[in-house]
């Protein structure tokens, strides 16, 4: 059993090492700072605080914990190792995609996109410069690529897995223009874990495994922390938060599946190498392009119907919670009146200020009656929070968000802008009468 010490002796200096190095904290404060901003862009549209920044991140530094001890045992058994030259290409990488567009802070990018360069330097075998250029591009040369490739997939198997756990929860809801110009709700889940890694790095006289790896075999082995972080973004407005959650993890994991195959395949014959990269980038994109190629096919959800008010979200720890009200559904009637304004809504509360009736229209279009005693000081719209009806002061425009926008917490952004298909931005209040575009 002396392979059960060295093996607990080398665990330990690996947890060591995650606790000294910077990388992890670096993760964590940025995933902060990007649910901090989500809490500024929902104060900036509804008024309220929906989301505790702090608990987001602690709920994403938890997720990222299982993520990282599932896929390091993992790949402890497949033999999936990298070299520290390995690790701090990877850390490049991240950071470099992520100056273009913050969802890029995904391992299967920066996989991806190392396969290519290797891919393209191995072809222009005659280049030898020199300094540190050439010392990056060894470097570059020397990587591992089918093992970074399998570990990319086993991670996205394990983000499908958490997507689906804890997707619901991250999500935040969103005003922004639909395709015919018209304001609409949506929601918008996006999830950060930073995930503490435990990698396998070959070295001379180092433990061995006691059992006979998939990937890779070697004489010797230590452990290395390696603190990545793992992103995942969609925005909709034509499905239930919990829907899209589904569909979005099973296509996760459909893709993490796929990507696992094309990288074993890519260890029994290197030339498939760079098709597993191309694959691990491709793959992914085609994910977000599909995604937002239903959105703008599908009818939009959170608009108000011919008669009653659609729900876009319920704040938490509110009268609207605990009646049950669910995000989707219809305020039909209060106390006897059927509204069709959040003017009308209000009203029709203060006829009976210290009581309220509901008629709720669920989202099947059957009706469900609810009650309950108002008391002081309780949200004056029971903690509804309505799709828009045009008459809003902010909304959404999409735009990228970059790692830069993170960093900066700017929240400013010019009107014009062209829209494209990421994170929230704020204008200034505009004049009366116009309605203003908050950027994303």
């Amino acid at each position: 059993m002396e392979w059960v010490w060295l093996w607990l002796t080398t665990l330990g200096e690996a947890l060591l090492q995650l606790l000294i190095q910077p990388f992890y904290y670096i993760a964590v404060i940025l995933i902060a700072l990007v649910y901090h901003r989500q809490l500024l862009q929902e104060r900036k549209l509804f008024h309220v605080r929906l989301q505790s920044s702090i608990t987001q991140t602690i709920r994403a530094v938890l997720g990222g914990i299982v993520i990282g001890v599932i896929v390091s045992i993992v790949s402890l058994f497949l033999g999936a190792h990298l070299t520290l030259s390995s690790l701090i290409c990877i850390w490049a990488a991240t950071i470099f995609l992520a100056l273009f567009r913050i969802r890029y802070l995904c391992f299967a990018y920066a996989a991806g996109l190392l396969g290519v360069l290797q891919f393209g330097l191995n072809m222009a075998s005659g280049w030898q410069p020199e300094g540190w250029i050439g010392t990056v591009t060894e470097a570059l040369r020397a990587l591992d690529m089918p093992a970074l490739l399998v570990l990319a997939a086993v991670l996205h198997i394990g983000e499908g897995f958490m997507v689906r756990m804890q997707g619901v929860s991250m999500a935040s809801p969103l005003l922004f223009e639909g395709k015919r110009g018209k304001l609409v709700g949506g929601y918008q889940l996006q999830h950060f874990w930073p995930i503490p890694l435990l990698i396998l790095v070959p070295v001379t006289g180092g433990a061995e495994l006691p059992w006979s790896p998939l990937v890779n075999g070697g004489s010797g082995y230590m452990l290395v922390a390696l603190p990545i972080l793992l992103g995942f973004g969609e925005v909709t407005q034509s499905m239930l938060p919990g829907q899209k959650v589904k569909i979005s993890a099973k296509r996760l994991l459909l893709y993490g599946t796929g990507l696992l195959v094309c990288s074993l395949l890519a260890v029994w014959w290197s030339p498939f190498m760079v098709v597993a990269a191309l694959a691990a980038f491709a793959g992914h994109e085609f994910l977000v392009w599909y995604s937002g190629f239903e959105e703008q096919n599908r009818s939009p959800l959170f608009v108000h119907p011919e008669h009653g008010l659609k729900v876009l979200g319920v704040i938490p720890d509110s009268p609207a919670e605990e009646l049950g009200i669910e995000a989707g559904e219809t305020l039909y009637k209060v106390n006897g009146v059927l509204v069709h304004s959040p003017e009308q809504l209000h009203r029709a509360l203060r006829m009976n200020p210290a009581f309220c009736k509901l008629e709720v229209r669920n989202h099947q279009g059957e009706s469900k009656f609810m009650q309950r005693a108002i008391y002081e000081g309780e949200h004056h719209q029971l903690g509804v929070l309505m799709a828009p009806d045009n008459h809003e002061a902010w909304a959404l425009r999409l735009r990228p968000l970059t790692l830069f926008h993170i960093v900066s917490l700017k929240l400013f952004a010019r009107r014009n802008d062209k829209r494209t298909d990421e994170a929230p931005l704020a204008l200034p209040p505009a004049p009366a009468g116009e309605q203003r575009s908050v950027e994303m």
